[in-house]
Protein backbone atom coordinates (compact mmCIF):
# COMPACT_ATOMS: atom_id res chain seq x y z
CA UNK A 1 0.00 0.00 0.00
CA UNK A 2 2.60 2.22 0.80
CA UNK A 3 4.66 1.98 -2.67
CA UNK A 4 1.10 2.43 -4.42
CA UNK A 5 0.79 6.10 -2.43
CA UNK A 6 3.96 6.93 -3.07
CA UNK A 7 3.44 6.15 -6.92
CA UNK A 8 0.54 8.66 -6.40
CA UNK A 9 2.28 11.40 -5.12
CA UNK A 10 5.54 11.09 -7.51
CA UNK A 11 3.30 11.14 -10.52
CA UNK A 12 1.75 14.01 -9.00
CA UNK A 13 4.56 16.28 -8.82
CA UNK A 14 4.93 20.01 -10.44
CA UNK A 15 5.30 21.08 -13.70
CA UNK A 16 8.86 21.11 -14.23
CA UNK A 17 9.39 17.57 -12.85
CA UNK A 18 7.47 16.14 -15.26
CA UNK A 19 9.56 17.24 -18.21
CA UNK A 20 11.95 14.30 -18.06
CA UNK A 21 11.70 10.87 -19.55
CA UNK A 22 12.33 7.42 -17.51
CA UNK A 23 13.83 4.68 -18.75
CA UNK A 24 15.79 6.32 -21.56
CA UNK A 25 17.50 4.12 -23.43
CA UNK A 26 20.15 5.26 -25.42
CA UNK A 27 21.71 4.58 -29.25
CA UNK A 28 25.09 2.64 -27.63
CA UNK A 29 22.34 0.53 -25.03
CA UNK A 30 22.93 2.66 -21.97
CA UNK A 31 19.78 3.34 -20.31
CA UNK A 32 19.46 6.25 -17.75
CA UNK A 33 16.93 6.11 -15.34
CA UNK A 34 15.50 9.05 -13.33
CA UNK A 35 12.72 9.80 -10.37
CA UNK A 36 11.29 13.16 -8.82
CA UNK A 37 11.68 12.65 -4.74
CA UNK A 38 13.24 15.99 -4.23
CA UNK A 39 12.84 15.44 0.13
CA UNK A 40 14.60 11.95 -0.11
CA UNK A 41 17.56 11.07 1.65
CA UNK A 42 19.17 8.36 -0.11
CA UNK A 43 17.85 6.87 -3.94
CA UNK A 44 19.32 3.60 -5.29
CA UNK A 45 18.63 1.52 -8.21
CA UNK A 46 18.16 -1.87 -8.44
CA UNK A 47 18.26 -3.29 -11.95
CA UNK A 48 18.81 -6.85 -13.53
CA UNK A 49 22.49 -6.71 -15.08
CA UNK A 50 23.36 -3.74 -13.12
CA UNK A 51 24.81 -3.40 -9.50
CA UNK A 52 22.61 -1.89 -7.04
CA UNK A 53 23.52 2.03 -8.16
CA UNK A 54 23.47 5.25 -6.05
CA UNK A 55 21.37 7.59 -7.90
CA UNK A 56 22.25 11.46 -7.53
CA UNK A 57 19.76 13.92 -7.06
CA UNK A 58 19.69 17.41 -9.40
CA UNK A 59 18.83 21.03 -8.24
CA UNK A 60 15.19 20.36 -9.20
CA UNK A 61 14.99 17.29 -7.27
CA UNK A 62 15.11 14.56 -10.15
CA UNK A 63 17.31 11.58 -8.89
CA UNK A 64 19.49 9.97 -12.18
CA UNK A 65 21.76 7.21 -12.66
CA UNK A 66 23.29 5.71 -16.23
CA UNK A 67 24.21 2.36 -16.63
CA UNK A 68 27.42 0.84 -18.25
CA UNK A 69 25.55 -0.50 -22.67
CA UNK A 70 23.59 -3.01 -22.17
CA UNK A 71 22.90 -5.97 -24.10
CA UNK A 72 19.70 -6.03 -26.05
CA UNK A 73 16.74 -7.86 -24.00
CA UNK A 74 14.05 -6.96 -21.11
CA UNK A 75 15.27 -5.73 -17.92
CA UNK A 76 13.89 -5.63 -14.99
CA UNK A 77 14.04 -2.76 -12.58
CA UNK A 78 12.76 -0.77 -8.98
CA UNK A 79 13.91 2.06 -7.25
CA UNK A 80 14.43 1.83 -3.44
CA UNK A 81 13.73 4.99 -1.67
CA UNK A 82 14.77 6.24 1.56
CA UNK A 83 14.43 2.26 2.16
CA UNK A 84 11.37 1.94 0.57
CA UNK A 85 10.59 -0.25 -2.81
CA UNK A 86 9.35 2.72 -5.13
CA UNK A 87 8.29 1.77 -9.10
CA UNK A 88 9.00 4.39 -11.35
CA UNK A 89 5.37 6.13 -12.21
CA UNK A 90 7.10 7.17 -15.62
CA UNK A 91 7.09 3.96 -16.54
CA UNK A 92 3.64 2.10 -17.14
CA UNK A 93 6.07 -1.27 -18.19
CA UNK A 94 5.60 -3.36 -15.18
CA UNK A 95 6.38 -7.41 -14.11
CA UNK A 96 3.31 -7.87 -12.04
CA UNK A 97 3.57 -9.71 -9.42
CA UNK A 98 1.89 -11.03 -6.31
CA UNK A 99 4.67 -10.28 -4.09
CA UNK A 100 6.74 -7.65 -5.57
CA UNK A 101 5.41 -5.52 -8.94
CA UNK A 102 8.71 -4.01 -10.73
CA UNK A 103 8.89 -2.31 -13.91
CA UNK A 104 10.79 -3.62 -17.20
CA UNK A 105 12.89 -1.41 -19.16
CA UNK A 106 13.52 -2.68 -23.25
CA UNK A 107 17.27 -2.36 -24.72
CA UNK A 108 16.09 -3.24 -28.44
CA UNK A 109 18.55 -5.94 -30.44
CA UNK A 110 18.46 -6.71 -34.09
CA UNK A 111 15.30 -8.70 -35.13
CA UNK A 112 17.26 -11.76 -35.20
CA UNK A 113 15.84 -11.59 -31.63
CA UNK A 114 13.18 -14.06 -30.29
CA UNK A 115 11.74 -11.63 -28.39
CA UNK A 116 12.15 -8.90 -30.70
CA UNK A 117 8.89 -7.86 -32.76
CA UNK A 118 9.03 -8.61 -36.25
CA UNK A 119 7.11 -8.25 -39.34
CA UNK A 120 5.78 -12.32 -39.22
CA UNK A 121 2.24 -13.47 -38.74
CA UNK A 122 0.92 -12.83 -34.94
CA UNK A 123 -0.95 -15.98 -33.06
CA UNK A 124 -3.67 -14.25 -30.47
CA UNK A 125 -4.02 -14.28 -26.72
CA UNK A 126 -6.88 -15.55 -24.73
CA UNK A 127 -7.64 -15.19 -21.42
CA UNK A 128 -10.11 -17.42 -19.63
CA UNK A 129 -11.13 -16.99 -16.29
CA UNK A 130 -12.95 -20.10 -14.41
CA UNK A 131 -13.66 -21.82 -10.96
CA UNK A 132 -11.67 -24.46 -9.24
CA UNK A 133 -13.38 -26.85 -7.59
CA UNK A 134 -9.31 -28.70 -6.03
CA UNK A 135 -8.17 -24.85 -5.43
CA UNK A 136 -11.17 -23.29 -3.77
CA UNK A 137 -10.95 -20.27 -5.28
CA UNK A 138 -11.32 -18.12 -9.45
CA UNK A 139 -8.56 -18.28 -11.85
CA UNK A 140 -7.73 -17.54 -15.18
CA UNK A 141 -5.44 -19.10 -17.98
CA UNK A 142 -3.92 -17.59 -21.01
CA UNK A 143 -3.75 -19.71 -24.07
CA UNK A 144 -1.60 -19.02 -27.16
CA UNK A 145 -3.09 -19.92 -30.61
CA UNK A 146 -0.61 -19.69 -33.71
CA UNK A 147 -0.95 -17.50 -36.60
CA UNK A 148 -3.44 -19.11 -39.17
CA UNK A 149 -5.77 -21.18 -36.37
CA UNK A 150 -8.92 -21.08 -37.45
CA UNK A 151 -11.45 -22.62 -34.51
CA UNK A 152 -13.79 -23.62 -37.47
CA UNK A 153 -10.81 -25.46 -39.68
CA UNK A 154 -10.40 -29.42 -39.08
CA UNK A 155 -7.02 -28.74 -38.39
CA UNK A 156 -5.79 -29.55 -34.67
CA UNK A 157 -2.30 -28.38 -33.13
CA UNK A 158 -0.46 -30.08 -30.22
CA UNK A 159 -0.18 -28.37 -27.21
CA UNK A 160 2.45 -27.39 -24.75
CA UNK A 161 1.42 -26.51 -21.06
CA UNK A 162 3.77 -23.78 -19.87
CA UNK A 163 4.32 -23.02 -16.21
CA UNK A 164 5.37 -20.14 -14.53
CA UNK A 165 7.74 -19.61 -11.19
CA UNK A 166 6.87 -18.77 -7.47
CA UNK A 167 5.26 -15.02 -7.17
CA UNK A 168 4.25 -14.51 -10.85
CA UNK A 169 0.98 -14.92 -12.34
CA UNK A 170 -1.00 -16.77 -15.64
CA UNK A 171 0.51 -13.76 -17.51
CA UNK A 172 4.17 -14.12 -16.68
CA UNK A 173 5.01 -15.80 -19.85
CA UNK A 174 3.22 -13.44 -21.45
CA UNK A 175 4.22 -10.13 -20.43
CA UNK A 176 7.65 -11.58 -19.09
CA UNK A 177 8.91 -14.26 -20.99
CA UNK A 178 7.33 -13.15 -24.65
CA UNK A 179 6.34 -16.66 -25.44
CA UNK A 180 3.73 -15.63 -27.81
CA UNK A 181 6.63 -13.38 -29.78
CA UNK A 182 9.26 -16.04 -29.29
CA UNK A 183 6.65 -18.97 -30.87
CA UNK A 184 5.44 -15.51 -33.71
CA UNK A 185 9.44 -15.76 -34.57
CA UNK A 186 10.16 -19.61 -34.69
CA UNK A 187 6.96 -20.54 -36.47
CA UNK A 188 7.63 -17.77 -38.90
CA UNK A 189 11.56 -18.96 -39.57
CA UNK A 190 9.95 -22.97 -40.11
CA UNK A 191 12.27 -23.65 -36.81
CA UNK A 192 9.37 -24.54 -34.48
CA UNK A 193 5.86 -26.30 -35.70
CA UNK A 194 2.62 -24.28 -35.16
CA UNK A 195 1.30 -25.31 -31.92
CA UNK A 196 -0.98 -23.95 -28.64
CA UNK A 197 0.53 -22.83 -25.48
CA UNK A 198 -1.51 -22.88 -22.42
CA UNK A 199 -0.16 -20.85 -19.85
CA UNK A 200 -2.07 -21.38 -16.07
CA UNK A 201 -2.25 -20.19 -12.82
CA UNK A 202 0.66 -21.99 -11.23
CA UNK A 203 -0.24 -23.02 -7.76
CA UNK A 204 -2.43 -25.78 -5.76
CA UNK A 205 -3.21 -23.34 -3.32
CA UNK A 206 -3.08 -20.05 -3.02
CA UNK A 207 -1.58 -20.17 0.76
CA UNK A 208 1.53 -20.79 -0.41
CA UNK A 209 1.71 -17.46 -1.85
CA UNK A 210 -0.62 -15.53 0.80
CA UNK A 211 2.22 -15.79 3.56
CA UNK A 212 5.38 -14.45 1.19
CA UNK A 213 8.58 -16.54 0.68
CA UNK A 214 8.38 -17.99 4.06
CA UNK A 215 5.70 -20.53 3.49
CA UNK A 216 7.49 -21.75 0.60
CA UNK A 217 9.67 -23.11 3.46
CA UNK A 218 6.73 -25.25 4.80
CA UNK A 219 7.75 -29.06 3.03
CA UNK A 220 3.91 -29.97 3.88
CA UNK A 221 2.35 -26.94 2.08
CA UNK A 222 4.98 -26.74 -0.52
CA UNK A 223 4.11 -30.27 -1.05
CA UNK A 224 0.11 -29.95 -1.57
CA UNK A 225 0.77 -26.85 -3.80
CA UNK A 226 3.15 -28.64 -5.90
CA UNK A 227 -0.15 -31.86 -6.22
CA UNK A 228 -2.76 -29.59 -5.66
CA UNK A 229 -1.65 -27.88 -8.81
CA UNK A 230 -1.16 -31.09 -10.77
CA UNK A 231 -4.47 -32.20 -10.10
CA UNK A 232 -6.18 -29.18 -10.98
CA UNK A 233 -4.42 -28.74 -14.35
CA UNK A 234 -5.05 -32.54 -15.61
CA UNK A 235 -8.66 -31.85 -13.90
CA UNK A 236 -9.71 -28.75 -14.67
CA UNK A 237 -7.50 -26.89 -17.15
CA UNK A 238 -6.97 -29.66 -19.74
CA UNK A 239 -10.57 -30.54 -20.01
CA UNK A 240 -11.39 -27.22 -20.59
CA UNK A 241 -8.73 -26.33 -23.34
CA UNK A 242 -9.57 -29.82 -25.54
CA UNK A 243 -13.52 -28.25 -25.06
CA UNK A 244 -12.68 -25.02 -26.72
CA UNK A 245 -9.72 -25.22 -28.46
CA UNK A 246 -8.84 -28.02 -32.06
CA UNK A 247 -6.57 -29.83 -30.34
CA UNK A 248 -4.83 -33.31 -30.57
CA UNK A 249 -5.75 -35.28 -27.83
CA UNK A 250 -2.76 -37.93 -27.55
CA UNK A 251 -0.22 -38.15 -24.83
CA UNK A 252 3.19 -37.62 -27.91
CA UNK A 253 1.07 -34.04 -29.03
CA UNK A 254 1.31 -33.03 -25.48
CA UNK A 255 3.78 -31.12 -23.82
CA UNK A 256 4.65 -29.41 -20.54
CA UNK A 257 7.26 -27.37 -19.04
CA UNK A 258 8.11 -24.59 -16.52
CA UNK A 259 10.48 -22.26 -14.50
CA UNK A 260 11.49 -22.34 -11.00
CA UNK A 261 8.68 -23.73 -9.26
CA UNK A 262 6.77 -24.55 -12.78
CA UNK A 263 9.47 -26.50 -13.58
CA UNK A 264 9.18 -28.69 -10.44
CA UNK A 265 5.39 -29.10 -11.49
CA UNK A 266 6.17 -29.97 -14.75
CA UNK A 267 8.72 -32.79 -13.81
CA UNK A 268 6.19 -33.96 -10.91
CA UNK A 269 2.82 -33.74 -12.97
CA UNK A 270 5.07 -34.77 -16.34
CA UNK A 271 7.15 -37.74 -15.37
CA UNK A 272 4.06 -39.17 -13.05
CA UNK A 273 1.34 -38.85 -15.78
CA UNK A 274 3.77 -40.63 -18.55
CA UNK A 275 0.39 -41.48 -20.45
CA UNK A 276 -0.62 -37.82 -20.81
CA UNK A 277 3.07 -36.04 -21.79
CA UNK A 278 5.73 -37.13 -23.77
CA UNK A 279 7.49 -34.08 -23.77
CA UNK A 280 9.00 -32.43 -20.57
CA UNK A 281 10.98 -29.37 -19.77
CA UNK A 282 12.22 -27.81 -16.05
CA UNK A 283 13.92 -24.50 -16.62
CA UNK A 284 16.08 -23.93 -13.32
CA UNK A 285 13.92 -25.73 -11.43
CA UNK A 286 12.96 -24.98 -7.49
CA UNK A 287 11.55 -26.67 -4.74
CA UNK A 288 11.98 -30.19 -5.94
CA UNK A 289 11.39 -32.98 -3.04
CA UNK A 290 14.99 -34.22 -2.94
CA UNK A 291 13.11 -37.78 -2.02
CA UNK A 292 12.49 -38.51 -5.38
CA UNK A 293 11.88 -42.28 -4.87
CA UNK A 294 8.68 -41.28 -3.17
CA UNK A 295 8.18 -37.86 -5.97
CA UNK A 296 8.86 -40.24 -8.62
CA UNK A 297 7.44 -43.86 -8.03
CA UNK A 298 7.16 -45.50 -10.95
CA UNK A 299 9.99 -43.56 -12.83
CA UNK A 300 12.05 -46.66 -13.93
CA UNK A 301 14.18 -47.16 -17.06
CA UNK A 302 11.23 -48.54 -18.96
CA UNK A 303 9.81 -44.68 -19.20
CA UNK A 304 12.33 -44.07 -21.82
CA UNK A 305 9.68 -45.83 -24.18
CA UNK A 306 7.29 -43.24 -23.38
CA UNK A 307 9.72 -39.87 -22.86
CA UNK A 308 10.39 -37.94 -26.79
CA UNK A 309 12.15 -35.65 -24.44
CA UNK A 310 12.93 -34.82 -20.86
CA UNK A 311 14.95 -31.50 -21.01
CA UNK A 312 16.69 -29.77 -18.13
CA UNK A 313 18.41 -26.48 -17.80
CA UNK A 314 19.67 -23.97 -15.26
CA UNK A 315 22.11 -20.78 -15.44
CA UNK A 316 25.43 -21.47 -14.04
CA UNK A 317 25.44 -18.49 -11.92
CA UNK A 318 21.69 -19.89 -10.47
CA UNK A 319 21.91 -20.83 -6.65
CA UNK A 320 19.27 -23.76 -7.90
CA UNK A 321 22.32 -25.17 -10.15
CA UNK A 322 23.23 -27.82 -7.14
CA UNK A 323 20.09 -29.20 -6.70
CA UNK A 324 19.05 -29.21 -10.64
CA UNK A 325 22.36 -31.48 -11.05
CA UNK A 326 21.61 -33.51 -7.92
CA UNK A 327 18.31 -34.28 -9.61
CA UNK A 328 20.40 -35.28 -13.22
CA UNK A 329 22.56 -37.70 -10.75
CA UNK A 330 19.40 -39.61 -9.70
CA UNK A 331 18.16 -39.95 -13.37
CA UNK A 332 21.27 -41.29 -14.29
CA UNK A 333 21.45 -43.64 -11.46
CA UNK A 334 17.83 -44.57 -12.84
CA UNK A 335 18.93 -44.98 -16.58
CA UNK A 336 16.14 -41.84 -17.78
CA UNK A 337 17.07 -40.32 -20.68
CA UNK A 338 17.59 -36.55 -20.51
CA UNK A 339 18.83 -33.54 -21.69
CA UNK A 340 21.10 -31.20 -19.95
CA UNK A 341 21.64 -27.63 -20.94
CA UNK A 342 23.97 -25.39 -18.67
CA UNK A 343 24.20 -21.86 -19.52
CA UNK A 344 25.52 -18.54 -18.42
CA UNK A 345 23.34 -16.54 -16.46
CA UNK A 346 21.40 -16.90 -12.67
CA UNK A 347 17.42 -17.12 -11.62
CA UNK A 348 15.99 -14.57 -14.17
CA UNK A 349 13.94 -13.94 -17.76
CA UNK A 350 17.17 -12.92 -19.10
CA UNK A 351 17.74 -17.08 -18.77
CA UNK A 352 13.86 -18.40 -19.60
CA UNK A 353 13.66 -16.52 -22.54
CA UNK A 354 16.60 -18.12 -23.78
CA UNK A 355 15.12 -21.80 -22.70
CA UNK A 356 11.93 -21.40 -24.45
CA UNK A 357 14.11 -20.45 -27.49
CA UNK A 358 15.66 -23.26 -27.44
CA UNK A 359 12.89 -26.15 -26.11
CA UNK A 360 9.97 -24.99 -28.55
CA UNK A 361 11.89 -26.39 -31.69
CA UNK A 362 12.48 -29.48 -30.40
CA UNK A 363 9.25 -30.09 -29.75
CA UNK A 364 6.83 -32.56 -31.48
CA UNK A 365 9.49 -33.41 -34.07
CA UNK A 366 9.49 -36.96 -36.30
CA UNK A 367 12.12 -38.97 -34.47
Amino acid sequence: MKTILLAVLLAAAPAFAQQFTSPEVHTNGQVTFRLWAPNAKEVQLHCEGVKNTAMQKDDHGVWSATTDSLAPDLYVYSFNVDGLHVLDPRNPLLKYNLLNTENQVHVPGPKSLLWELNDVPHGVLHHHFYHSAVAGDDRDFVVYTPPGYDPSARKRYPVLYLLHGYSDDATAWSTVGCANIILDNLIARGQAKPMIIVMPLGYGTMDVVRGGWARVRSPDLWQQNVDKFSEALLTEVLPQVEKSYRVLKNRSSRAIAGLSMGGTESLVTGLNHLDRFAWVGAFSSGGLNTNYVAQFPQLEKQANAKLRLLWIACGKDDGLLKNNLQFCDWLTSKDIRYTWVESPGWHTFLVWRRYLGEFAPLLFQDK
